[in-house]
């Protein structure tokens, strides 16, 4: 007679626990335990419990290869979350972890292997690899890939979240947070009795001051104070809320006849526009995808979209200046150059025609597009093609937490027919889908690499450029990281090119998650370890920096509305005879106003329940090596953390939303 204790952990979210029956069976190379029931229904398993058993076989079982869980109904269905299970043999000089972090829903019975990470080459028992099989033909059965829409990123074949599996969905206190917070916001703007007057205009600029009371933050005040401001404008290009936007412009567009005198007083004494632009310092914000966008209805008027061209000078006092502006991509009489020796009511109102564009950009393409719809087709194929005990499937869990659920949410609550875009943004219906496809056709792998996107764009010398400096570290950091634990699994390159899970993994990655982009350019045989490593790096940094830079901001950069608006409600200018009646008549009116504020809000704050890049509350490594390595990160990203921190002492206004500790793991806003 063998004896085994078997220690087990239930998960810590509210209603994780379980009062029904739960059977233990412990699987062996030589055999099987005998089927345990392991406790009194009702007594054990309760939330966050972790209960010790006995567990006793006739006969030895030889290596431990698995632990079969089965859990039945005991009075009412009661589902159980397990975070993992322990084996210990009499007399044993270690322990042997078994991670689970699953859901067991229903009557159900599950197989969890031991926690060491092995590729499909390191596995030679056929029982192991009929278990690696049999749990990916099931996960292809559950998560399926579907069209949402043409032209977009595939997804996850869910109508809504209530369609996903439980192992995907929120926790209790995440999907309760998340239904009242917006709840919340709206209701202290209700409150003010502001969010019912639909299609009033505010009376002067300082009438938009009456939103902010206890929604507010220190950088929001300071964009109130600062945002007609120049040199705040051109700050906002570099380390706002789309800060991929700006390029090196080398020649003006044939569509922009700027021409050296118009700009001569913005430069400095000595120079001019061609010397400055063949010095390199001269920079374009170029809106021309969003032109000939359908513009959105609400409530039965008109909204308008327009595709400036905007051009900056980097002053040598270090500021980057916008020098010119021409709200429409078509120049002529009707369509002037705005410039900063304009009146400043004509000036104030060119530059937020460029902010209303960075609304849209953002906010459909740098966040929804280039983060949460690709990161989810990072997701669905890790779930469909790699098993549990795969080391890159170990690597790459702790980075989907939350993301297919907020995506079905923001499907169906955000971006959908009658959602929060379609009452109050100008691309809202079917302009949001039209722009997402633009950007799409021409969205490419190599874009995703930050030192090659900063590169390309021509921006790699811009002073002042925090979301460059810090992206790079952190990326520095997270392509370390990965090429560590790939090393410790992969021996060679032929390793990696042997790793058939590894090829239908990345298969499914190219060729049904960007189904309809045949030249995204992602290698479509991993033939190097480099090459993995890159991979894993560009999905990693897209659902931790990537997103964070688009998302935790947007509430300081939008809050202010006058800065960013969500839509004009009057067409653009076509001349400079601009008063303050125009401006009010064309900014989002009081209503929009209030929803533009709680919805941004609620989707920038920082969550209850984050977990920080680099923390791993599920610990699906048990491998010391592994675990090291892991530990050899925080140390870097707490290093990293102390640089931005002292480079933000006395700056105005402070860049922290790269710090790592204030940046989640995962996509789960």
């Amino acid at each position: 007679m063998e004896v085994y204790t078997v220690t087990v952990a239930t998960g810590t979210s509210e209603y994780s626990g379980t009062n029904n029956y739960i059977y233990l069976t412990l699987v062996g190379e030589k055999g099987e335990s005998e089927r345990t029931l392991l406790d009194n229904p009702g007594l054990d398993f309760c939330r966050g419990a972790v209960d010790k058993y006995k567990v006793s076989s006739s006969s030895p079982l030889g290596s431990l290869l698995m632990v079969r869980l089965e859990k039945q109904k005991y009075w009412v269905e009661d589902n159980w979350f397990c975070r993992y299970v322990k084996v210990e043999p009499a007399g044993g000089t270690h322990v042997l972890t078994f991670p689970c972090y699953r859901w067991l829903v229903g009557d159900m019975k599950m197989e969890i292997r031991e926690g060491t990470a092995k590729t499909l080459r390191d596995d030679i028992s056929p029982q192991l690899l009929a278990h690696r099989k049999a749990e990916l033909q099931e996960r292809q059965k559950t998560y399926r890939w579907v069209t949402w829409a043409p032209g977009i990123p595939r997804c996850i074949d869910a109508k809504t979240e209530s369609d996903l599996p439980q192992d995907v969905r929120f926790d209790n206190e995440k999907r309760s947070d998340f239904k009242h917070s917006l709840h919340y916001a709206l209701l202290e703007l209700s409150l003010k009795k502001l969010a019912l007057k639909f299609g009033k205009s505010w009376t002067d600029l300082d009438d938009f001051k009456r939103i902010f009371w206890k929604l507010r933050s220190p950088v929001a005040e300071y964009c109130m104070d600062h945002w007609k401001e120049d040199w705040f404008f051109g700050y906002q290009c570099l380390n706002g809320s789309n800060p991929r936007m700006i390029t090196r412009c080398t020649k003006l567009p044939e569509n922009f006849p700027v021409t050296p005198d118009m700009v001569q007083r913005s430069m400095a004494p000595k120079t001019n526009l061609d010397v400055e632009l063949k010095a390199g310092n001269i920079y374009i914000l170029d809106y021309a995808i969003i032109d000939g966008i359908p513009s959105n209805t609400i409530r039965g008027k008109l909204q308008y979209i327009a595709a400036p061209i905007c051009l900056l000078y980097q002053h040598p006092d270090g500021n980057l200046m916008p020098i010119a502006i021409q709200v429409e991509q078509t120049p002529g009489p009707s369509n002037p150059i705005f410039l900063p020796t304009d009146p400043p009511f004509a000036w104030l109102l060119a530059k937020t025609w460029v902010r209303h564009a960075e609304f849209q950009m953002f906010q459909v393409l740098s966040h929804l597009l280039r983060t949460h719809l690709v990161m989810e087709v990072f997701c669905v194929a890790t779930l469909r093609q790699l098993p549990a005990v795969h080391p890159i499937y170990k690597l790459l869990a702790p980075h989907m937490r939350y993301t297919l659920e907020i995506n079905c949410r923001g499907r169906t609550q955000l971006i959908s027919a009658d959602g929060i875009f379609k009452k109050v943004v100008s691309t809202g219906g079917e302009g949001l889908l039209v722009l997402a496809q633009r950007e799409y056709k021409t969205l490419s792998y190599r874009s995703l690499q930050p030192f090659h996107d900063f590169a390309d764009r021509g921006v790699s010398q811009l002073p002042n450029y925090f979301y460059r400096e810090y992206s790079l570290m952190l990326w520095e950091a997270i392509h370390s990281f990965v090429s560590g634990i790939v090393s410790l699994y992969y021996q060679s390159d032929h390793d990696v090119q042997e790793d058939e899970e590894l090829r239908a993994w990345l298969s499914d990655v190219s060729q049904e998650g960007f189904k309809e982009l045949p030249n995204f350019g992602l290698p479509q045989d991993l033939s190097t370890k480099e090459e993995l490593c890159t991979v894993l790096s560009v999905a990693i940094f897209i659902g931790t920096v990537q997103h964070a830079a688009t998302n935790n901001g947007q509430f300081d950069w939008c809050a202010w509305v006058p800065n960013t608006p969500c839509t004009m409600r009057q067409p653009p200018p076509e001349d400079k005879d601009a008063t303050m009646e125009l401006i009010m008549a064309t900014l989002p009116d009081v209503s929009q106003s209030c929803v533009q504020m709680a919805i941004t809000w609620h989707l920038g704050r920082a969550q209850p329940d984050a977990v920080p890049l680099g923390h791993y509350a599920e610990e699906n490594f048990t491998d010391d090596q592994a675990v090291e390595l892991i530990d050899k990160f925080r140390g870097e990203l707490k290093e990293i953390e102390e640089h931005i921190i002292k480079n933000n002492e006395g700056v105005e206004p402070p860049y922290l939303i790269l710090l790592p500790s204030r940046m989640e793991n995962s996509i789960t806003i």
